[in-house]
């Protein structure tokens, strides 16, 4: 029989850290914090598999309501206190809990068991009174919102015309009788808008927030959010209930967020935030400015309110030693949330918290140094997307600054943009190709969609620990928050900082590193690859097989790549090498010459260009692998198209313009991806894999000459289909060979291999792999000639494909392991069957992407070749690879 709940508390607990799949990542901890007797309040967890089954058929499962009064009675037992007891109440918190952690995105009831009655049983005196009035008004909001499906804003309409009414600025201000005016406004709102009164009953008000927080893992935000990070949809939330306990109960109480280790340096000191008399809300809402937990910290920000340290030492120095005690249990940084309840500390949540890539550098490579990881550990704990937050500009140090404004650096890095106001705007802007800076006064979970479409993220509102710096630091994205100096005239769309009013589309400038806001755009600088990013990739480098090459086409690409440590170039795009300058009107006249006399005229011009670049590119490189792919693009992508230009070429030619507009309509195809192009081209003009072979194999005598290290070029036909073809091309390709090392006295090894892009193509490998020395999957056209989908048209679509389950993940951007990954695997063994050493590696989009690196790394490829600023993500994704496989073959 199904087991849908396992409790927790009292120093026992059913789970443990190790049943993150059933328990969700908050209630595993939970768990495991309670079996390791640290003060967690009692409670228990509704599996995700529950979840799974509530989305499935709108209800709950048969026996897990019998199963959540059994575990409520546990928690009574250990509270001595009864749910929905008018006398002594039981209530209870109600949290979602996915095993990958989601902060913000699913919905939290707290305070549940509260009504009529039982409100007067939690307010014994006048202090507590006021207190359970309060506690009454946040439920009725937070269920009102969550549960019933109403605009939390009405609520705070409500409440802030009962704060003028009242004369109050601050909600604390209101007394216990005001709160009950604000409470009997709330009901008759919900009694007004659906129809029937606030429920009273606990049990129903506990089954409505099960299904709430079951529900709002498909809301809107939470789906935006798995697509962002990979999360599958199928896996479901579990579903923490607990006892509450209250941060607002005077000023010895209090609530807050931790962290072990500085989540934006790394730095080894205790960091977070608190409120006094504040629920857990507050903080991360950001309605109220909170403080730091210690006494340098409160330096640092110049915060004039004491400390957590100074204010409440014992707490704090039980808080202390247990953060240190959870970071050697799980040998890793964490984030916790606590509660202090008149002086009496708990835990409410432990996990690995959520960092800047610097900071995560910085934490794993300390943690080598301090015994607790080893450095393969070290290596896999990186996430090798996010390096990209270190490979990109910050601002010059040497530029004077025109600080308009200044918050918290809730983010680091810097990026520069226009002002916009809304997410809806952000999008926009993002879809015209406008980059632009997000500023709200504060972020909320709906916001995802416009917070991943901006360069940086501003906030007037909020801390360390508030939506949007705990957002910003899980994408990468700039971002400064609770800068309090500026303002956000929403009404008018204007920022108004320190003696500057900017309108949107103005230029601005954040410093997620500094906090600061600069108007206008700030010059910036690459920064350093060294220290603790240095060490942690040569641990990569000694971990992973695979070698990762750059797809370069310039010489400036390949000077990146070298500098991030490609290993070689795995994609050389000739084609990529004409659109520039003189070199397209000769390309030009080469393509519409009417004879084979005419088209060698213009290649004999093209060639010392050509030769020109692979010298280049072979001198960067300096006896690394080159592969150099010949002509693929269809040849109407050269062609003139203007009346203007059309005429300057028609006159390069000595031929009328009328002549040439025939000449161009003569090759016109109708769907060129799938037409003349690649070795196709090759086979009907000959010619221009002779020049291009030529220009490689002397630019390889060139190169070899000038840096003494010899030169191995790899010359990839694209586009093969057909054995045939492969030795059509081959041919040229050794005719012209031989004839240049007659030439120069010189003798160049090289080989002649194909890319696989075409399903025949990976069907028939063993039969290519006959005349081919090495294969390179093609990885773009081999995705979209296997669903016979237009790259350049799939974005029409493929979004509302992933909205609505039917594919998860984009396949051109992470491949489809069951297609086109079934391809590949079938092309690599039938490939090798023939030629048992060939040379196999991926150089489409998707030898960047570390979900298809690690396919590579199961398929046996030797090499990835990815963008120049991917090959940092590649050498990290390939280590990873290799020690998962490691340790999941059980070697060492």
């Amino acid at each position: 029989m199904e087991k849908w709940v396992y409790t927790f508390g009292s120093g026992k607990a059913e789970g443990s850290a190790r049943d993150v799949t059933r328990l969700g990542g908050k209630g595993a901890n939970l768990a495991e914090m309670a079996a390791i007797g640290l003060p967690v309040p009692p409670g228990l967890t509704v599996v995700s598999d529950a979840c799974v089954y509530f989305l499935k058929n709108n209800a709950l499962p048969e026996g897990l309501r019998d199963e959540i009064l059994a575990g409520i009675a546990t928690i009574e037992a250990e509270t001595g206190k009864r749910f929905g007891d008018a006398a002594n109440p039981l209530l209870l918190s109600v949290r979602s809990g996915a095993r990958s952690s989601m902060p913000g995105m699913m919905d939290t009831v707290l305070n549940l068991g509260l009504n009529d009655q039982t409100v007067q049983g939690l307010g014994h005196s006048a202090e507590d009174a006021r207190f359970a009035f309060d506690s009454y008004r946040r439920f009725i909001q937070m269920y009102g919102d969550v549960v019933l499906g109403l605009d939390h804003a009405i609520f705070e309409d409500i409440l802030d015309d009962a704060k003028a009414r009242f004369g109050h600025e601050n909600d604390t201000d209101l007394s216990a009788s005001e709160w009950q005016e604000v409470i009997r406004l709330y009901k008759a709102l919900i009694e007004e808008e659906l129809g029937e009164p606030f429920p009273q009953d606990p049990m129903v008000q506990l089954a409505g927030a099960v299904g709430a927080v079951f529900s709002s893992w498909m809301s809107a935000r939470a789906v935006t959010y798995r697509q962002l990070h990979n999360i599958p949809g199928h896996w479901g939330t579990a579903v923490n209930i607990q006892a509450m306990v209250f941060g607002n109960l005077g000023s010895g109480s209090a609530t807050g967020v931790a962290f072990t280790r500085n989540p934006s340096t790394g730095e080894k000191t205790l960091y977070g935030e608190f409120l006094v008399n504040a629920q857990g809300e507050d903080v991360v809402a950001g309605i109220r400015t909170p403080q730091a937990l210690t006494e340098k910290a409160r330096i640092e920000q110049g915060h004039d309110r004491p400390s957590l340290e100074k204010l409440m030492p014992e707490a704090f120095a039980e808080l202390t030693a247990i953060c240190d005690r959870l970071e050697a249990h799980y040998c890793d940084m964490q984030d916790v949330e606590f509660t202090i309840e008149r002086g009496a500390l708990w835990m409410l949540q432990t996990r690995a918290g959520k960092r800047s890539t610097r900071a995560a550098l910085k934490i794993a490579v300390d943690m080598v140094d301090e015994g607790l990881i080893a450095e393969e550990e070290a290596v896999s704990r990186i996430e090798p997307a996010s390096l990209d937050q270190l490979l990109h500009p910050t601002i010059d140090p040497r530029v004077a600054r025109q600080v308009i404004g200044s918050g918290l650096p809730a983010s680091p890095g810097a990026a520069t943009g226009e002002i916009v106001f809304t997410s809806e705007e952000a999008m926009a802007a993002e879809q015209e190709g406008r980059k632009v800076i997000l500023v709200r006064m504060e972020t909320s979970p709906e916001d995802i969609h416009g917070m991943n479409a901006a360069e940086g993220i501003l906030t007037t509102r909020g801390g360390m620990t508030s939506h949007a710096a705990v957002v910003a630091r899980g994408m990468g994205i700039p971002c400064v928050t609770g800068a309090g100096n500026m303002r956000v005239d929403q009404r008018n769309g204007l920022l108004l900082g320190l003696g500057v009013k900017l309108k949107k589309g103005d230029l601005i400038t954040i410093d997620g590193s500094s906090g600061q806001a600069l108007k206008g755009a700030v010059p910036m600088v690459q920064p350093e690859l060294s220290g603790d990013f240095a060490r942690l990739m040569d641990w990569a480098d000694k971990a992973r097989r695979m070698t990762v090459r750059t797809n370069a086409d310039t010489p400036a690409d390949a000077r990146a790549a070298r500098a991030f440590g490609a290993e070689g170039i795995g994609l050389c795009r000739t084609e990529h090498m004409f659109f520039e300058g003189e070199r397209i009107h000769v390309m030009r006249e080469m393509i519409l010459a009417e004879d084979e006399a005419g088209r060698r005229a213009a290649l004999d011009r093209l060639l010392p260009m050509q030769r020109s670049d692979f010298t280049e590119l072979f001198t960067i490189m300096h006896g690394q692998p080159v592969t150099i792919r010949l002509l693929d693009p269809p040849l109407h992508e050269f062609l003139p198209k203007t009346e203007e230009e059309i005429a300057d070429v028609a006159a390069a030619m000595g031929l009328l313009p009328r002549q040439l507009s025939q000449r161009v309509e003569a090759l016109h195809e109708f769907n060129p991806m799938l037409g003349h192009r690649g070795c196709r081209l090759a086979i009907s003009y000959p010619e221009i894999a002779e020049m291009q072979a030529r220009a490689i194999f002397e630019a390889a005598v060139a190169a070899a000459r000038e840096t003494g290290a010899p030169v191995e070029p790899e010359i990839m036909v694209p586009l093969v289909g057909l054995r045939s073809e492969l030795d059509y091309v081959k041919a040229c390709i050794e005719k012209v060979a031989s004839a240049v090392m007659r030439e120069a006295g010189l003798t160049i090894t090289y080989l002649v291999g194909t890319m696989i892009e075409l399903p025949r193509a990976a069907l028939r490998a063993h039969v290519i792999a006959e005349a081919a020395e090495f294969f390179s999957f093609g990885t773009n056209d081999l995705t979209q000639t296997t669903f016979g989908i237009s790259r350049d048209d799939a974005a029409a679509f493929i979004p509302t494909y992933q909205r609505k389950g039917i594919i998860e993940r984009d396949p051109f951007i992470s491949l489809d392991f069951d297609g086109v990954g079934e391809l590949i695997r079938i092309a690599a063994e039938r490939g090798r069957q023939t030629r048992p050493e060939m040379k196999l590696g991926i150089c489409g989009e998707h030898g960047g992407d570390p979900a298809s690196i690690h396919f590579c790394e199961d398929v046996g490829l030797d090499y990835v070749s990815c963008s120049p600023f991917r090959v940092p993500i590649a050498r990290l994704s390939a280590a990873q690879a290799s020690i998962l496989q490691r340790r999941e073959t059980g070697k060492s």
